[in-house]
Formats: structure tokens, C-alpha cells, sequence
């Protein structure tokens, strides 16, 4: 039985399956990768800034078409699709129009002679990608190596094999060669096997802890650069002078877009106490008004998780943390009135160090509020998580934001708004989110040979 089937998050249904990639066609992936990357390297910078940007008009034009197969796929809101469709089309478009700039020599200042350092591309690269972004993540990692040189052999999540298929479409049509990036359904077994190949030079991962340790050590033990964005647990912080409507709004935006299903989501609310019962009635008033409801219509803001498999984990943990003694704020949990993933929007509060769900990422709709004497206690609770991806800080004072910014111990830090990405600014974290960055200047510089030319004559 294949892993890579479509399975209807709404109704439950397996809708297509696709055959897992046997061992004679993971070596072709392999040897068309190698091969095209000495052609693909020696393409103009013009040429593969054309290609690029008729990928990103390709995705503006299929919008509403590529919307509905990631809604089938994997439950998101086809409004919440539409825009990260919107962002794609904006990271081709970036690294198109700056990736000259961003690949340029640099120049050493030295006593005698000179010094440079050349960026070069490195070779075929691995990317293993998850389900809840799935055509942003492909981005992502794809257009920075396209524009540096390098090639791509593409992993995508077993459940979103209509979307990888699609991107493949996408990116030949535009003008990407043959070769230069390769979708592949293989299995874990198998990914470790490309990891291995002497001719694939670096992984990029985007999933989680424990497929970032699986492939971290694959990566380790073959000596090949790897690159991980893990989980989060992401702090939103509320100031006492914080424009509490502006924080709950952001609040419901940053938990509960994506159905939650986001690393970089808001997933431990931290109020300071001067202003914790307003915030924690105008928050929990507003997610009692949430329903979830059928992802392909444009009106709805949550719709089902992912799979039955993934609300049935943050069930568990949801029935852990009450268990353990968390006070409901507000009962969500699996709906059992209709098939499918349902699970609505959950609040607690009173979670402690006592209990596994503390430490734990809740990658689904359950806020969970913190209660903090001053902004001192908040971030100290904000850093007592073994994860460090990002965070949102909500206050009108510059200086405090700063400040408070300055002291998190985390990759990411948005002052006043939910967390995001754009396609211009990097994306990453530290301790277990994982290490390395995408996007941004950033985002091209991971899978680079930096070549240093010393002339001293």
C-alpha cells in the first residue's frame, strides 16, 4: 500500500493514491539531478530570472484551481490558500529580481594583493517538505537554489501528491529543464538512501522534532549540510498598554489561522496580569464566534485539521492537560456529528511545569493563556520551552517592544501583528525549532560554496 494518497480531511474519503517510487526510479531521480546541475549551473543569471518570473505568473493565474486542490488535500480555507499562493509567487519574484545582487562577489580588504569570495552553487540538493504550507515550503527552498545554481530533488508530504504533481507542472512549463528539480514519492527508507548518495550535497527539512532528528543524523553520518525548520511553541506577548482589540484580533489571527497548523502560530498567549481578565473574556468571547466550517467556501476562517490521525494527537494532548488539571476556558475538541477532522477551537489556561503539555507543541486550534506578574515574568515564561522559532509581542511602547524583543530567545519577533513570513525576510529559529534560515538575504546562502580567490601579486 502507498503512503501518498489524497485523503479528504472533510469528509474522510480517499479520494486518489499514487505508487511509492521503487529503488530504479529514486537512482534516475538521483542521476538526472547530478547530471542537470552542470547545464543548469552555466544558465545565464537572466535567463533563470525569466524563469522565475513566469513561475510566479503561472501562480497567479492558477490561483483559484491550486486554492481548491490544497483545501482537498489538506483542509486549509481556500481564502487562507489564495494567499499563500499570493506569497509564492512573491518569493520567485524576490529572489528573481535580487538574486544578482544577493550572489555578487564580495571583496576582503587585505595588506598585500586581494581577496575575494565568489558564492558558487554546490549540486543536487534534497528537500523533504510537510503538508500545511505545501506550496509555500516548496518555494521557499526551491527559488533561492534555482537562482544560485543548484538543483532539487523533492520529497512532499505522503498526503499532498496532487500538489506535488501540480508544482512539477508548474515549474516545467515556466521553463525549469528536465532534471533541474525532480518530485520524487519516496519513502523514509529511501530519503535516507538519497541523503547518503555522494552525489546529492545538502537537505533541507521542514517537518517535525522528530523527523528533523531522523534526518539530522542521516545528514550527520554522510557529512552533508543540512537545513531544519522544526516545531514551535511561539510566545504572543500582551503588554498592559497593548491595544487590547488589536491584541485579541491578532491573537484569533496568529492561534487559529491555518487551523493552527502552523510552527510559527501564537500557541502559548502570555498577558500580563494588569490586563489578563479583559483580554482573556474580549479572547475566549471571540473564539466562541468561530465556526468551523467547509474549507472551499471563502468565508471560512477554520476549517478541519489535516487528518483524522492529527486531530486524534491533539485530543490526546487536549484530554492530557485537562487531566493533569488545565482549567477549559473553552471546550473544543473532535466533533463527532460528522466524518472527517473536525476539531473545534479549544482554551485553557492553568498550564504548569507539572504537565507534558507545558513543553509540548500543540500544532492545532487549542490556546493555551498564561497569567504573568509583569513583562519581566512573561518573558521568562516566553523562554521555558525547549523551542526558540519565533514570537509577537503586543504593545504601544517602542522602547518595551525592543527591549523585550532583545531578550527572547528566538529566531523571529513581530511587534504588533500575528507572526508571519514574507518573502524578503528571513525564517528560522534556534535550540529545537532547528537551525539554518530561509528566504530573506538569507535564504540563498545556505547551499553555497563561498570560494575564496586570494591574488597576491
Amino acid at each position: 500500500m502507498s503512503e501518498y494518497q489524497v485523503t479528504n480531511p472533510a469528509t474522510g474519503e480517499v479520494e486518489a493514491t499514487y505508487p511509492t517510487a521503487n529503488e530504479q526510479e529514486i537512482q534516475q531521480v538521483i542521476k538526472k539531478a547530478d547530471e542537470a546541475y552542470t547545464d543548469w549551473r552555466n544558465v545565464s543569471l537572466s535567463e533563470r530570472r525569466s524563469i522565475l518570473h513566469r513561475i510566479a505568473d503561472t501562480y497567479d493565474d492558477r490561483q483559484d484551481e491550486l486554492a481548491k486542490i490544497i483545501a482537498t488535500e489538506m483542509g486549509k480555507p481556500i481564502a487562507q490558500g489564495k494567499g499563500e499562493l499570493e506569497l509564492v509567487a512573491q518569493i520567485y519574484r524576490y529572489y528573481a529580481d535580487n538574486a544578482e545582487a544577493l550572489l555578487a562577489p564580495n571583496k576582503i580588504e587585505v595588506d598585500s594583493g586581494s581577496a575575494l569570495v565568489e558564492k558558487h552553487p554546490v549540486g543536487a540538493l534534497f528537500g523533504i517538505m510537510p503538508w500545511n504550507y505545501p506550496h509555500y515550503q516548496v518555494a521557499r527552498f526551491a527559488a533561492p537554489n534555482f537562482m544560485a545554481g543548484n538543483t532539487i530533488i523533492l520529497k512532499h508530504a505522503p498526503q499532498c501528491p496532487r500538489t506535488a504533481e501540480v508544482i512539477v507542472d508548474i515549474l516545467r512549463n515556466s521553463g525549469i529543464p528536465d532534471g533541474v528539480y525532480n518530485n520524487v514519492f519516496a519513502s523514509n527508507e529511501q530519503a535516507a538512501t538519497i541523503i547518503h548518495d555522494k552525489r546529492v550535497q545538502g537537505v533541507s527539512l521542514t517537518g517535525s522534532e522528530r523527523a528533523g532528528q531522523a534526518v539530522a543524523k542521516e545528514a550527520g553520518s554522510a557529512l552533508k549540510k543540512v537545513v531544519l525548520e522544526l516545531g514551535g511553541s511561539d510566545a504572543f506577548i500582551v503588554a498592559a498598554d497593548a491595544d487590547l482589540e488589536q491584541a485579541v484580533q491578532n491573537a484569533i489571527i496568529g492561534r487559529f489561522g491555518n487551523t493552527g497548523q502552523a510552527c510559527n502560530a501564537a500557541k502559548r498567549l502570555i498577558v500580563v496580569e494588569e490586563v489578563y481578565d479583559p483580554f482573556v473574556k474580549a479572547f475566549t468571547d471571540a473564539v466562541r464566534n468561530i465556526s468551523i466550517a467547509d474549507p472551499l467556501d471563502e468565508q471560512t476562517f477554520v476549517g478541519p485539521m489535516s487528518s483524522i490521525s492529527a486531530a486524534e494527537n491533539l485530543q490526546k494532548q487536549l484530554d492530557s492537560a485537562v487531566n493533569s488539571g488545565a482549567t477549559v476556558l473553552v471546550e473544543g475538541g473532535m466533533t463527532k456529528d460528522k466524518p472527517g477532522a473536525w476539531f473545534a477551537p479549544a482554551v485553557l489556561t492553568d498550564v504548569d511545569r507539572s504537565m507534558q503539555v507545558y513543553s509540548e507543541e500543540l500544532f492545532g486550534p487549542v490556546a493555551v493563556i498564561y497569567k504573568a506578574k509583569d513583562i519581566a515574568h512573561a518573558i521568562e515564561i516566553a523562554n521555558d520551552v525547549p523551542f526558540g522559532l519565533g514570537a509577537s509581542i503586543q504593545t504601544q511602547d517602542a522602547n518595551l517592544a525592543s527591549d523585550i524583543a532583545e531578550k527572547l530567545e528566538v529566531g523571529m519577533v513581530t511587534i504588533n501583528a500575528p507572526s508571519g513570513s514574507e518573502a524578503n525576510t528571513p525564517f528560522g529559529g534556534i535550540k529545537r525549532s532547528g537551525f539554518g534560515r530561509e528566504l530573506g538575504n538569507l535564504g540563498i546562502t545556505e547551499f553555497l560554496n563561498y570560494k575564496l580567490i586570494r591574488n597576491m601579486s
